[in-house]
This record gives structure tokens, C-alpha cells and sequence, in this order.
């Protein structure tokens, strides 16, 4: 478990000092603001709502699905309460004081499965870069990276036959 450790604040380290050029600080610290409570992907979920008026009740569950996972990650960060990296210095403060997993991956990656269900190309991309946008800001081990991840593509499984079959969103057995 050690050489696992060890190899989590290495890789830390070296991502980290990517932010030592301003332009990549500055977009690791705006996407780190953005994702704070999902809300950069809760607003993309509504925008596409609004926006795709045939499939908005897929656009809305898919919304849902990334709120559950945030809050699945919120969760699970209480119970396993792992400290946050103290071997690098912030790039950005953070709402609380656990690390495992990442909920910012949580909330992108079920958004990138659930809206890129749907067609939207850039999100995947997008949350692709929040991803490492934490460890570039030095407040992640690439673990709780990689977890929160997981967790999200996760939910994003489960709960993608409700997303995107209506009939089984609405509860209602098929007609004879």
C-alpha cells in the first residue's frame, strides 16, 4: 500500500507543477469554481432541457442522475474521510476537508455519460478536463480522481435505461 501512496503524490506533484504557468492555473482554478456542486453540469443538464424540447424529460433525468451522483459522492466522502493532500499548496480553497473520492469527477463524469447519451459532444471533453483540473490545483490524489469517476460512470450505468426510456421514467407499462 505504500508504493500505491507513494505513486498517488508523485503523480500529484508532477500534474501539480503544470500549474506553475498561469494560463493552466487560471483554467484549473475557473473550472474548479464551476464545478463546485455540480453546478456547472446541473446548468448544462437545464440549458439542455430548454433548449431540446423532444427530449427534455431525457435531458431533466439526466440532470437528476448527475445530481444523485454528486450527492453518492458527498456520501461517500463523509464516511471514508481521507485529508486532502498537504504535500502541494493549493491552487484553489476547497468547500471541506476530505479528499476520497472526488466529487467534481463524480458530478463530470455521470454529466459526460448521461448529456453525452444525448448528443452533446462537448461534455465528455469537459469533463475530461475538471478531472484534471483538481489535480492540478493540488487538492486531489489521482486516486480520489479515479474513484470519483467511477462513481459517476457508475450511476450514469444504472440509472441510464430510466434517462433515456421514457415509459420506464414515467412509470407506466407498456400498452398492449
Amino acid at each position: 500500500m505504500d508504493n500505491l501512496d507513494d505513486m498517488d503524490r508523485r503523480l500529484l506533484s508532477a500534474l501539480h507543477g503544470c500549474g506553475t504557468d498561469p494560463r493552466v492555473a487560471a483554467a484549473a482554478r475557473t473550472l474548479s469554481r464551476a464545478g463546485e456542486h455540480g453546478g456547472l453540469w446541473l446548468a448544462a443538464g437545464l440549458a439542455g432541457a430548454a433548449m431540446d424540447r423532444d427530449r427534455r424529460g431525457a435531458w431533466l433525468r439526466g440532470t437528476a442522475l448527475t445530481a444523485v451522483a454528486h450527492l453518492v459522492g458527498m456520501g461517500v466522502k463523509r464516511l471514508v474521510r481521507r485529508p486532502r493532500p498537504r504535500h502541494v499548496e493549493p491552487l484553489v480553497r476547497t468547500v471541506g476537508q476530505h479528499s476520497f473520492p472526488s466529487v467534481h469527477a463524480t458530478s463530470a463524469v455521470a454529466a459526460a455519460f448521461a448529456y453525452g447519451a444525448l448528443g452533446a459532444r462537448t461534455v465528455p471533453p469537459l469533463a475530461a478536463a475538471m478531472c484534471v483540473s483538481r489535480l492540478v490545483a493540488g487538492v486531489h490524489y489521482p486516486s480520489d480522481v479515479a474513484a470519483g469517476a467511477a462513481l459517476g460512470a457508475l450511476t450514469a450505468r444504472l440509472g441510464s435505461r430510466w434517462m433515456l426510456t421514457p415509459r420506464l421514467a414515467n412509470n407506466r407499462r407498456p400498452r398492449p
